[in-house]
């Protein structure tokens, strides 16, 4: 416990453990909390089971809402923190491949054996440093290993998200997964579809944010068979070769696979960019004979075509609309910075202005470093937004549509052609300030209209 809001969670705890105790019943941490307090990790909250029935927690915290009441549940908010403190119970059959259809209260060692994995089917006593382990857990935690309770088929047979999860803890934690548990996984992989996208796309997103190196926890999504029903565009970008002047490193995946293994805290914009910027290469994929007569892989427009592709994957994922619109704006201008030696300056000021560019820029270099190692442009951006360090990329306009109107500019579109070069002209830096780019543009409109009625 190394910060003051981890200490408070742990203090807040012990407030509940201590209540529940005082009044005669078995109260733990339980699960993941467990799980990190032993891997010295930062708990991000801490659950409790006792042997209290839901309403007697209520009665012992007035005001608490019994929100899983059928499940045994009841949500206790203490100084600042709400612990889920839940009955021990044993599970009822489940027949949708999600949820039990109902609960029995039971004993700690039947709460633990209805758990997902050992390694989140602990129990422990703070005040007592007791750990309670009824399944191996505290021995796969020092194999690093992902191991299911019992039979892999039953667990995951009782939760197909429990397939998606496992490759979750072990690419966050590192770990391996235990070899029966894997080929569990690989024969059930199919039935991962029946789970809804929310559900999904809160464990991908997990294993993107969370993951040490990313690439690692795709790599076994892939090869579990889970990337396939999840991410078919994904998976299909398997084997498909690119130019080796280029991309040294291989085909398609194994380029966005290391470029997700060396993401460094990155985003949920910067991750799904990373992600899905090639999406578009296997269906533009040609080999092009050049004139002298060698061949030439090419993928031509990869960029819009994969932008189309990763939108249908993004609404399918349910991202929110906002995150999802940056995101195709990264996949969509990932190959612009190719050009920007050549590009003259107002265009690189809106580059640099755009919200989305410190994700397109760390693209960019993640692109590179994973390939051919050029990073030129990458250099050449970083010391263009070191110029603007004393100036807003986008500053505020000059010339205004009413000022380009009282010029005898018609209201419509024209207005909208004049502004723009106007405040081309602006970014460029080719007028001092506002009245030398007024007449400027004075005398470009008169230029025009003169000569439209020669």
């Amino acid at each position: 416990m190394n910060d003051s809001r981890t200490q408070n969670l742990f203090d807040s705890s012990l407030v509940v453990l201590h209540a529940l105790q005082a009044a005669g019943f078995t109260a733990y941490w339980a699960g993941g909390c467990v799980r990190d307090m032993i891997m010295k990790r930062t708990p991000k909250d801490i659950d409790i089971a006792t042997s209290a029935h839901p309403e007697q927690v209520a009665a012992l915290f007035p005001g608490a809402p019994e929100v899983g009441k059928s499940f045994g549940v009841v949500k206790v908010r203490v100084q600042g923190h709400t612990f889920d403190v839940a009955t021990f119970r044993r599970d009822l059959s489940y027949t949708d491949g999600r949820r039990p259809q109902g609960v029995e209260f039971s004993t700690p060692r039947e709460d633990a054996l209805r758990r997902d994995f050992t390694i989140n089917g602990l129990f422990y006593d703070p005040d007592k440093n007791l750990i309670v382990d009824f399944v191996g857990g505290q021995e796969d935690i020092c194999a690093r290993r992902i191991r299911t309770i019992g039979n892999p088929l039953d667990r995951f047979g009782e939760d197909h998200l429990r397939l998606l999860r496992a490759v979750r803890f072990a690419s966050v934690l590192e770990f391996s997964i235990d070899p029966a548990t894997a080929d569990a996984i690989t024969t059930m992989a199919h039935r991962l579809s029946t789970i809804s996208a929310e559900r999904i796309q809160g464990e991908l997103t997990r294993i993107l944010l969370e993951s040490p190196s990313a690439g690692q926890g795709i790599r076994l999504l892939h090869e579990t068979g889970l990337l396939e029903v999840i991410l078919p565009e994904i998976s299909a970008m398997a084997g498909v070769e690119q130019p080796p002047q280029f991309h040294p490193e291989g085909d398609v995946l194994t380029h966005t696979l290391m470029m997700l293994d060396a993401m460094e805290n990155p985003d949920v914009v910067l991750a799904y960019s990373v992600l899905l910027h090639d999406v578009g290469k296997t269906a533009t994929f040609e080999r092009a004979t050049e004139p002298d007569g060698t061949e030439r892989i090419r993928f031509r427009k990869h960029a819009e075509v994969g932008t189309d592709i990763a939108a249908r994957i993004l609404d399918r994922l349910r991202l929110p609309s906002h995150e999802s619109e940056q995101i195709l704006h990264c996949v969509r201008n990932h190959m612009r910075f190719i050009d920007v030696h050549r590009m003259r300056r107002s265009t690189l000021r809106r580059m640099v202005g755009s919200p989305t560019f410190p994700a397109e820029l760390e693209l960019h270099r993640l692109d590179c470093s994973c390939s051919h190692g050029d990073l030129s442009n990458y250099e050449f951006l970083l010391k263009f937004r070191e110029q603007l360090a004393d100036e807003h990329p986008l500053p505020d306009p000059w010339i205004t549509g009413h000022d380009l109107m009282a010029m005898g500019i018609p209201e419509g579109p024209a207005v909208g052609v004049w502004h723009k070069r106007a405040y081309d002209a602006q970014l460029e830096g080719r007028f001092a300030g506002r009245e030398e780019l007024l007449a400027w543009i004075r005398q470009a409109v008169s230029s025009k209209v003169d000569s439209e009625s020669d």
